[in-house]
């Protein structure tokens, strides 16, 4: 499995599909990165040289954030919503919906599968005597 910014990234498919793999990159961008460095996105991973993972090592760290980096970023940005005690940071902190959708019903995702009254949720079958 060739490795590109710390991410094993699968040798049977793709190389513009493998590269969805790293965290913050998806399709459209995993493709702009390929016609950057001059690599076909139909050819395998494994088919890949170490001159074409460097190439696409060189472009991703250079213009754009991934992994690690994108995730301390977007932490600093929720935290930083909390500290001024925006909306948003309220939301946050609560872990409720935060870009305004409603909460009488649909919720969970973000709440997780919460059930919060008696009669809702699945009823357990009956034990047999």
């Amino acid at each position: 499995m060739p490795r590109v910014v710390g991410v094993n990234i699968p040798d049977e498919k793709p190389i513009a599909i493998s590269l969805t793999y790293i965290y913050g990159l998806g399709l459209p961008l995993s493709k702009k990165i390929l016609k950057e460095a001059n690599i076909d996105p139909q050819k395998r991973a494994k088919a890949l040289t170490q001159d074409d993972l460097a190439k696409l090592k060189e472009v991703i760290e250079k213009n754009y954030k991934v992994e690690g980096e994108l995730k301390r970023d977007i932490i600093t940005n929720i935290k930083r919503l909390k500290d001024i005690s925006s909306w948003r940071g309220h939301r946050h902190a609560k872990g409720l919906p935060v870009r305004g959708q409603t909460t009488r019903i649909n919720s969970r995702t973000v709440r997780g599968n919460v059930r919060k009254t008696a009669g809702s949720g699945r009823k357990a079958p009956p034990s047999p005597k």
